[in-house]
């Protein structure tokens, strides 16, 4: 992974009047903590922080913060976005260090089409993302798991990926991926939606017309 470089300034006003003061400048309050330092009240340029995020890595994206004159490295534990604007209003970064590890969550993706979908059945996904213990410089953008070879009732446990850096923080049998048959089974068993009421409508008499007088 490549650092993303944002320049940052230490402040010294707090409160919701400075943090005004400071967006209405085009800067955001920001805050850096973690060990290895002490915790320093910053600002920092959303757009630029926006444009650090907007790689594969997202909120992983290893960052290096310019603080007169320091360098220090961090990742971006919070941020608060307005409800509407979806403008970032402010920013919590986390102190990091490339000798040290630390657990991200790492989106799963799957590629391939499983050879028990086409007999189908249905893949399951059970993570989304997965904890990752690794140095920041080497988390990977995503975790891709090749589903081709797995048939029916079969599964993708947490011991069978391979990862060039780190050990995810599951256990060993834990499915990730499970391809399974019941949800097809079920579906073709139940009625489809709406014949059991079409049904007694069919099997009613017919109303009689009235009889002429």
């Amino acid at each position: 992974m490549e650092k993303q470089t944002l320049p940052a300034e230490v402040r010294t006003g707090r409160g919701k009047g400075p943090a005004r003061q400071l967006r209405m400048k085009g800067q955001i309050p920001a805050v850096l903590y973690g060990p290895g330092g002490e915790t320093l009240v910053l600002s920092v340029d959303p757009t630029a922080l926006v444009k650090a995020l907007t790689t594969p890595f997202r909120r992983n994206q290893l960052i290096e913060l310019e603080i007169g004159g320091q360098k220090q490295f961090a990742t971006v534990k919070e941020l608060d976005v307005h409800p509407v604007t979806r403008a970032v209003r402010h920013a919590d970064f986390y102190r990091v260090s490339l000798d040290s590890t630390a657990v991200y969550p790492v989106p799963v993706r799957t590629t391939g089409r499983a050879k028990g979908v086409v007999k189908g059945g249905e893949l399951r996904v059970h993570f989304r993302t997965l904890p990752l213990r690794v140095a920041p410089d080497k988390v990977p953008a995503e975790i891709v798991l090749n589903v081709e070879n797995l048939d029916m009732n079969e599964s993708i446990r947490v011991k069978d990926i391979k990862l060039e850096s780190g050990e995810l923080q599951l256990p060993a049998e834990r499915a990730v991926v499970f391809l399974s048959s019941e949800v097809k089974k079920i579906a073709e068993e139940e009625p489809a939606p709406g014949a059991a009421a079409a049904a007694p409508a069919a099997a009613a008499p017919a109303a009689k017309a009235p009889a002429k007088k």
